[in-house]
């Protein structure tokens, strides 16, 4: 390259070199194009970079192998879903719909009486076992596992869920009040 020359007008030569160096490396007439253009993009956003005087071949081509072994480790990283099948079970439920179901929850929640709403605060959102929701309240396991047990059927009735259909609730806290069975006997 001549010293007066510009560097992105010298690019156009090494297309040639540039695109069989990509088929040696791809091996894919597609593939081999897209990094092509890939190196190009990027050899362009970064011509400040380029030391006038020096080989510009040689800085394409290290950006092109650069790129291609790039794309290569993100490769190995990605996951094949041709027929969208992983994509499809990875689906979010809008947010709003999870406040919408909290909102319901929390109205359902104030219509149960205050020994049903304290039974399933203390033994479904603070994770207190029974036996320690029945010393605080003064009162026998048996009457906090009954008074949690008709809180949430009460719960599931006001709120018109089959049963064993969970709720729809974006908050883990009052999940857990529904939860049928937090493993403490």
């Amino acid at each position: 390259m001549k010293s007066n020359d510009d560097p992105r007008e010298e690019l156009v030569e090494h297309l040639p070199a540039l695109r069989a160096f990509a088929m040696s490396l791809t091996r894919n007439s597609a593939a081999a194009d897209d990094l092509v253009q890939d190196t190009i993009e990027k050899a362009w956003k970064n011509l400040d970079k380029f030391q006038a005087g020096t080989n510009l071949r040689a800085w394409l081509f290290t950006i092109q192998r650069n790129a291609f072994y790039s794309s290569r480790r993100k490769a190995k990283r990605e996951v094949e879903d041709i027929d969208g099948v992983m994509a499809a079970g990875l689906s979010e439920k809008p947010h709003h719909d999870g406040r919408l179901a909290m909102q319901d929850f929390r109205e359902a929640f104030e219509l149960l009486p205050d020994e049903q709403r304290e039974a399933l605060v203390l033994v479904g959102a603070s994770g207190f076992s029974y036996e320690e929701a029945a010393e605080m309240c003064g009162c026998a396991i048996g009457t906090i596992k009954s008074r949690a047990n008709r809180g949430r059927r009460r719960l599931a009735e006001i709120l018109g869920l089959a049963d064993g259909e969970d709720p729809v609730i974006s908050d883990a806290t009052n999940s857990s009040v529904m939860a049928s069975s937090n493993g403490q006997g």
